[in-house]
């Protein structure tokens, strides 16, 4: 597989991963070993970072679209993250009102449906 693909199911920024890794090809069973039996080199991306837009948006508990509306289009370290968690910006509290309304609003419908499913099959 492509590198890219690899990094994104790694969950780590490709930029930041080594040469030979963005330049080469991931196979399946390379794949499979990073993941079993991490280098170095992935256990130090996965906890310091740079971490990919996906990651850095479940650390803040907000979307991804909110971490662009946010001003955050870049990768950020972990040290960032825990710095913009502990200064609490505006956006980041908005962004995370909105993700936990989106989250009700799921549950709400998800619930609304399990009880439409239970009705149907009672008939």
């Amino acid at each position: 597989m492509k590198p890219a693909t690899a990094a994104k199911k790694l969950g780590v920024y490709l930029e930041a991963t080594p040469a030979e890794f963005r330049e080469g090809v991931v196979s399946r069973s390379e794949l499979n070993a990073l993941q079993a039996d991490p280098p170095e080199w992935l256990r130090k991306l996965r906890s310091e970072g740079p971490h990919p837009r996906p990651v850095v948006a479940a650390k803040l508990g907000v979307s991804i679209a909110g971490l662009r509306r946010g001003g955050v289009d870049e990768a950020l370290t972990t040290e960032r993250i825990e710095e913009l968690k502990r200064e609490r910006p505006e956006w980041l509290e908005r962004e995370r009102t909105v993700q936990a309304d989106v989250r009700k609003e799921a549950a709400r419908v998800r619930k609304l449906h399990e009880e439409r499913a239970e009705r149907a099959s009672g008939d």
